[in-house]
């Protein structure tokens, strides 16, 4: 499997919602890690260093933008990317999400999980054929 290998790091408060895409991205042949809180988030990612973080803005402890802030001020997490997946769907909140260096902003209610799975599938088949700078 092309995935194999492959790292995600899902934090995600709600648990029905980090199960499902845990289970999902597993089923896929991703290697999955999950967090259900901003903290234990930035724990992770650092000890981890995965592909990829899916991160939600609504969490306890530590919301996801100022997770994000923080992610991008550490050189040992600063270029994992990192696709917001919320229902914050406010026009002033994406565009903060984006200055605050998001790869991508999915709206949970936009999408179904497969869709979900195709995106970030697709953002790391993406990356990995763009040669870094």
């Amino acid at each position: 499997m092309a995935n194999q290998g492959k790292k995600i790091l899902i934090i995600e408060d709600d648990f029905f919602i980090r199960e499902l895409y845990e289970r999902q991205f597993n089923k896929e042949g991703y290697s999955v890690s999950s967090a259900e809180d901003g903290p234990t988030g930035l724990v992770l990612a650092s000890q981890e260093k995965p592909d990829l973080i899916l991160l939600d803005i609504m969490l306890p402890k530590l919301n996801g933008l100022d997770l994000l802030r923080t992610l991008k001020s550490k050189s040992e997490t600063q270029n994992i990317p990192v696709i917001l997946l919320t229902n914050l769907g406010q026009e002033s909140v994406i565009k903060e999400g984006f200055d605050l260096g998001a790869a991508s902003y999915l709206i949970k209610a936009a999408y179904t999980p497969s869709q979900i799975i195709d995106e970030v599938k697709n953002f790391l088949n993406d990356s990995q054929q763009t040669p870094a700078s």
